[in-house]
């Protein structure tokens, strides 16, 4: 898995590129909720984004 990898799927599915690193872990956070990606697969990217500084919005206070 790599960022380009992320990327290109994000923009596949909503057609255009996200606004930020921010936003690709939103993506994937929906993914997972909705059912569409698993548990392992959601960990390996939220860990992944979020060692490139990635900020889930629900981690704001």
């Amino acid at each position: 898995m790599s960022i380009f990898e992320l990327i290109t799927i994000f923009e596949t599915e909503r057609n255009r590129p996200p606004e930020s690193i921010n936003d690709l872990l939103d993506f994937y956070q929906q993914k997972y909720i909705t059912g569409v990606i698993d548990i392992s697969h959601y960990r390996k990217v939220y860990y992944y984004l979020h060692r490139q500084g990635a900020i889930s919005a629900h981690e704001y206070t």
